[in-house]
């Protein structure tokens, strides 16, 4: 398969494809005799992981770091796991951060709803920030 091609089948663009292969993602592709990038099934395939492990949200470094795990032929799932744990740790940070920061805007939105903008002090630029 040529790269437009592929990346057609993968639901990515050549572009993208280009920077897995930079990336260590994709191994690099065999060349045509016209220089094209000639692509097998093995790379539909490889193609399919990165897209589920970029849903799931892991970086690009943490799924290089599966592959190459995965390359010698080892059982990813204890490995999988780990970062998985770490990625939903990570999320949970993140949540408990923006639940805090809702809250504040929140109150914030609260106070300048209910106050009155002819009694704001003018000398500072929002009395409710």
């Amino acid at each position: 398969m040529l790269i437009g091609e592929i990346a057609k089948a993968a639901g990515m663009t050549p572009k993208t494809l280009r920077f897995y292969e930079e990336q260590g993602l994709l191994p690099p592709a065999q060349r045509g005799p016209n220089g094209y990038r000639q692509y097998n099934d093995d790379s539909v395939a490889r193609l399919d992981f990165i897209a589920r492990g970029r849903a799931a949200g892991l970086s690009v470094s943490q799924i290089r770091n599966i592959l190459a795990v995965r390359e010698p032929g080892n059982a990813l799932c204890a490995h999988v796991q780990d970062i998985l744990a770490g990625q939903l740790a990570e999320l949970d940070l993140k949540i408990a951060e923006l639940t805090a920061l809702r809250a504040g805007v929140a109150a914030s939105y609260e106070a300048v709803a209910a106050g009155n903008p002819a009694a704001c002090d003018q000398s500072r630029v929002c009395s409710y920030l």
